[in-house]
């Protein structure tokens, strides 16, 4: 037996297109000892191949994971069976180097040193997922094995169900296991595989010296707890802990899920079972149980993704903004970035054909709202902010991308080329639509401004005051940086590296902005820019509409449309 570590298993990552979400489960056999009379405290840190290198972060190509992927720390054992699980999202087109270093964090260390390495194995995320279970031997930096350690993980396939549980154990009278005080309980549950092994799903935390427990609410998935299977055997082991990894054995009760929701479906019904020691039973002529466990509280709910608000009517409105100023270089020259070349398109082409192939797959009817920004524009020639590039402001939309292309070719003979760099009106008129959408409390319409630009912004303050109001709508806004200029100024606007805040210090309410270097990307695939350019959307649309309690619309044939932004 293990010890239980306190506190909740991490939430999963949120589900993006084109991939699975595998979950591993890890166990290990035969740690070594760091001395003779001790044994470890083990946990397993997972690492990823990104960049050339091994990081305790997510590959560049997967959602950034809630914290570095690591087991929970299980005291004095050497063989142990962790709880926690590791989550991934699995692309069958990618190969996904992974690495498992076990390490004795028993004097609080957080990660592998000389001192504390237990070994460590290297496989890829594909041979888990074909093989289903994998077990290899330890190895230590030397490249030997860890004498007969092995490490064993198993993957499951998160299946489409969505929902996740909610529960809430006490128990009470439990058996009193220790001389000179009460029972530390803690309770553990398993699911019965096909195969009829069992397995751990999850572990309270101890409660000290008590015999009448309240357990801490937690949640998992419903694929977690019982492989998404209602009929499922549940088991239920109840043990006094004992700082020795000898852990003593009070009780058990089986169930299922079914079970478990039919005795808790009316408001304050609670379910019981008697915690039944085996052996007590079969000795003991008068014995009844060795106490009552509870469940008080038993809740599903439903964790929407990405595809549920999109199947389940929400439209997916691009609107696309392209920065004229003067900045970019006279179009007349070959150096600038507006240069309309026949040998080669200029980088707003190259950008445009890029991004904009990309984002019509996601649009119904084909049709984009096409602006320009900072240039004056006839017949007055006063500087705009937010102009239609097809010069009907009435109706702004271009027909499929290759229209916004021909607009812009024959917008930018018309145009002169000027400033300031000013991006707020252009975010403040998409937001505007998206504020009627928010108003109406429902998932119908979701917004997403597709901004190129050379990146010298010159509206900073109210760029970003602009960025935290939409925030708080239905709205993303992509940054595609065109040539070879400082863009630290949108970069900082991305959010990376910590909440973005207007000028008057208040946060935006969630990060709303993808920033994305075309250069990085101009000699690439077009599939390469579609990942990087779409990567946070999915996210940012569930975390929207979660964060307002909405849920997605009955399911229906996905359309996505876009619907022109307001005249102005």
């Amino acid at each position: 037996m293990s010890d239980p570590e306190m506190g909740w298993v991490p939430e999963p990552p949120t589900m993006t297109l084109g991939a699975s979400r595998v979950e591993l489960r890890v166990s290990c056999h035969g740690l070594l000892d760091r001395d003779t009379l001790t044994k470890p405290h083990p946990c397993v840190l997972l690492k990823l191949y990104s960049d050339e290198q091994w990081v305790e972060t997510a590959l560049a190509s997967l959602q950034p994971l809630p914290q570095v992927e690591r087991t929970e720390v299980l005291r004095s054992c050497s063989s142990p069976v962790f709880s926690r699980v590791l989550a991934l999202e699995y692309f069958f087109e990618e190969k996904q180097p992974l690495q498992f270093h076990v390490f004795d964090a028993e004097d609080g260390a957080t990660s592998p040193r000389n001192d504390t390495f237990l070994g460590s194995t290297e496989c890829t995320l594909g041979q888990i997922v074909s093989q289903t279970k994998v077990t290899k031997p330890l190895l230590l930096k030397n490249g030997k094995t860890a004498g007969k350690s092995t490490i064993t993980i198993v993957a499951e396939e998160v299946s489409g169900t969505n929902d996740y549980v909610q529960l809430t154990f006490r128990a009470y009278k439990l058996d009193n296991k220790d001389l000179f005080s009460k029972s530390d309980p803690f309770m553990e549950i398993y699911k019965t595989n096909e195969d009829q092994s069992d397995q751990l799903v999850w572990r309270t935390e101890v409660v000290k010296n008590n015999l009448n427990p309240s357990w801490e609410p937690f949640r998992l998935s419903l694929h977690s707890l019982c492989s998404c299977d209602v009929h499922r055997p549940l088991k239920f082991l109840v043990y006094d802990y004992d700082s020795s990894g000898k852990h003593d054995f009070i009780g058990e009760f089986t169930s299922t899920f079914q079970e478990m929701q039919e005795g808790t479906a009316n408001p304050g019904q609670e379910m019981q079972w008697d915690c039944i020691n085996p052996k007590y039973r079969d000795k003991k002529k008068n014995y009844k149980s060795s106490g009552t466990v509870v469940l008080a509280q038993c809740t599903v709910e439903k964790v929407h993704t990405f595809l549920d608000y999109i199947m389940g009517g929400c439209q997916i409105s691009f609107t696309v903004a392209i920065d004229f100023t003067a900045s970019n270089g006279d179009p007349r020259s070959s150096q600038s970035l507006h240069c309309l070349s026949p040998r080669q398109p200029n980088h707003y082409l190259q950008a445009l054909r890029a991004v904009g192939g990309i984002c019509q797959d996601y649009d119904s009817d084909k049709r984009f709202p096409a602006f320009g920004f900072g240039a004056r524009i006839p017949p007055n020639f006063e500087v705009s902010h937010d102009f239609a590039i097809n010069f009907d402001p009435e109706n702004p939309e271009c027909e499929e991308i290759s229209g916004v292309i021909a607009s812009y070719r024959r917008c930018l003979p018309q145009i002169q080329l000027y400033g300031p760099t000013n991006v707020a009106p252009i975010i403040n008129r998409v937001a505007e639509p998206a504020q009627r959408e928010q108003s109406t409390g429902q998932a119908t319409k979701y917004s997403v401004l597709l901004v190129l630009t050379d990146g010298v912004v010159s509206d900073m303050a109210e760029t970003r005051t602009a960025i935290v109001r939409a925030s708080r709508l239905p709205m993303s806004i992509i940054i595609v940086g065109v040539g070879n200029a400082d863009f630290s100024d949108m970069r900082l606007l991305d959010g990376d590296d910590g909440p973005l805040r207007c000028p008057r210090g208040v946060p935006a309410a969630r990060d709303i902005v993808q920033f994305v270097p075309f250069r990085d990307f101009k000699d690439a695939a077009p599939s390469a820019l579609a990942k990087c350019v779409l990567a946070e959307v999915p996210r940012q649309v569930v975390e929207y509409y979660a964060s307002q309690g909405i849920s997605p619309g009955a399911p229906r044939p996905c359309t996505l449309a876009t619907t022109p932004s307001p005249s102005p």
